[in-house]
């Protein structure tokens, strides 16, 4: 995985400290002003270069237009149970979420990587809400950062799972993944990737056997169901995308996680547990079971505890590793999609 070249006049935000250090000298300045500059960047979490006291005050002021890459919060919603979803005003003026989720133990962050998305799913609020643009790399680490500073405590974990898919975006995504890694100092195994798989895509994330976790959004456990709920699995055989996983765990070691959304009366059947028991034999996967956020514009219901429940037994006793994903926010339109439709509808 190569650096990305830091642009003469693009955000600096993303960029790697020897990057820094060059654009520093770029400036006329000694290099060490860019590792300066990286801490400023990534430990302090500065909007603006003319806030770096250690600069010069001469230099410092012909800063000021010098954009380091970071947005501004345009709402924020808590949820009682710590959970705060954000919507984040990009320099273009469009926006995206962001949610930040706090345990006794960790600060996870749920990123997005796209301004709306493509995919199209059909009880997705924000595949409803058409897609704009791929984020940059900044723009992905800022909402990291972002996090990190409301919160004031450090972020242990990253998600790509909020709006877009991480795979349409690849590139900008594995330079964020680097940053994050090496400059803001997440350990790749605690950074997940999200896709509802894209032809070709998980096979090129495997040949970088990054140690980061492949989460899958499975949603169906035969291609005629999952094509009804994610238009774009047409182009992808549910036997091709499962061939796919297995040979990213045998090309880097890791598990892949598979998400699964319960809708009631659509994929909660015994029979459609046993067939997903059957479809995921036999390698290394962990299924989570999401039971579903409604949204406007979708008939889709919440599965009841006991139906989640007798699902979940069923993948145990066929062997599988699975397990309920507790829904965090939902009273503050946890589904991602909701608020950006609710500021922008």
């Amino acid at each position: 995985m190569n650096a990305a070249v830091l642009s003469p006049d693009g955000p600096l935000l993303g960029a790697s400290k020897p990057e820094l250090m060059a654009w520093a000298e770029s400036q006329h300045q000694p290099a060490y002003r860019g590792q300066q500059l990286h801490q400023w960047l990534y430990q302090k979490g500065i909007h603006s270069l003319t806030e770096i006291t250690v600069f010069p005050q001469q230099w410092r002021n012909s800063l000021e237009s010098v954009a380091v890459g970071r947005s501004q919060i345009q709402a924020r919603h808590p949820s009682p149970d710590g959970t705060v979803k954000y919507l984040l005003k990009l320099a273009d003026g469009l926006v995206i979420e962001t949610v930040g989720i706090p345990t006794a133990k960790r600060l996870t962050v749920c990123v997005s990587a796209q301004v709306g998305c493509p995919m199209a799913c059909d009880f997705c609020a924000t595949g409803k809400g058409g897609f704009s643009r791929n984020l940059a790399r900044h723009e992905i680490v800022d909402q990291v950062l972002t996090v990190q500073a409301d919160f004031g405590e450090r972020v242990s974990h990253v998600v790509l799972m909020g709006m877009g898919e991480p795979l349409l975006n690849l590139e900008a995504v594995l330079e964020a993944v680097q940053c994050l890694n090496q400059d803001v100092g997440i350990g790749q195994r605690n950074i997940t990737i999200s896709t509802v798989g894209v032809p070709g895509q998980i096979k090129r994330l495997a040949s970088f056997t990054l140690q980061v976790t492949l989460a899958v959004s499975l949603h169906a456990p035969d291609q005629a169901l999952r094509v009804e709920l994610i238009p774009s699995a047409k182009h992808y055989p549910l036997n091709q995308l499962i061939q796919d996983c297995r040979d990213y765990v045998q090309k880097t070691g890791r598990r892949v996680s598979f998400e699964y959304t319960v809708l009631a009366g659509v994929n909660d059947s015994p029979a459609q547990a046993l067939a997903l028991a059957q479809l995921l034999k036999g390698f290394q996967s962990h299924v989570n079971l999401i039971p579903y956020n409604p949204i406007q514009d979708a008939s889709y219901r919440r599965p009841s505890p006991h139906q989640l429940q007798t699902f979940l037994n069923i993948l145990h006793q066929a062997g599988l590793a699975a397990s309920i994903r507790r829904s965090r926010g939902l009273e503050r339109d946890a589904a991602c999609g909701q608020l950006r439709g609710q500021y922008s509808g």
